[in-house]
């Protein structure tokens, strides 16, 4: 190998275990909790028995596309902005008479804080789903949107350009 590509990949290396995506054993994909680190603290639930007139003005307040529904400590569906309109507005159902647990999406998929981005958008895109709510150790500590995974690998991939774009110019390597 060249020396100077050499000098570069030790360099690439480097950024990336000042990013903390190197470890010993090498390169490591962005995870889970990496991503949960960098939003807000907490996660915001419904509960089967609320309205969902109810559960669309948290979604509203709180700025975002869903809620895990969650009962006795435990996720038994998710809300989400999809189900309110293709189950309530489509149907002429009454937002204030419909209870969240009549509409919710039963079958839930959820990703553990190590599992890595990529994993999350396999299972977001076979799966057809947009949000993931994180279990550790049996507790509900965040969920992870479609939105979090994109904007994710925009900056690995603008990390990888920067690198090679110094690389290409002779910028420190």
């Amino acid at each position: 190998m060249l020396p100077r590509l050499k000098k570069f990949i030790r360099g690439v290396e480097y950024s990336m275990l000042v990013m903390g995506n190197v470890t010993e054993e090498g390169l490591k994909m962005t995870n889970v909790k990496q991503i949960l680190s960098q939003k807000k603290k907490g996660v915001f639930t419904t509960s089967p028995g609320t309205t969902v007139l109810e559960a669309l003005k948290e979604l509203e307040s709180r700025n975002v596309g869903a809620l895990p529904v969650v009962e006795g400590g435990k996720i038994v569906g998710m809300f989400s902005e999809r189900d309110y309109a293709r189950k309530v507005a489509l149907k002429d159902r009454h937002a204030d008479k419909t209870l969240v647990r009549e509409i919710m999406t039963v079958k839930t998929f959820t990703v553990s804080p190590e599992q890595t981005i990529e994993e999350c958008m396999a299972i977001m895109t076979v799966r057809r789903v947009r949000h993931l709510p994180v279990i550790d150790k049996d507790e509900l500590v965040g969920i992870v949107s479609i939105g979090d995974v994109v904007n994710s690998i925009i900056s690995e991939q603008k990390f990888t350009i920067k690198e090679l774009e110094k690389y290409i110019s002779g910028g420190g390597y």
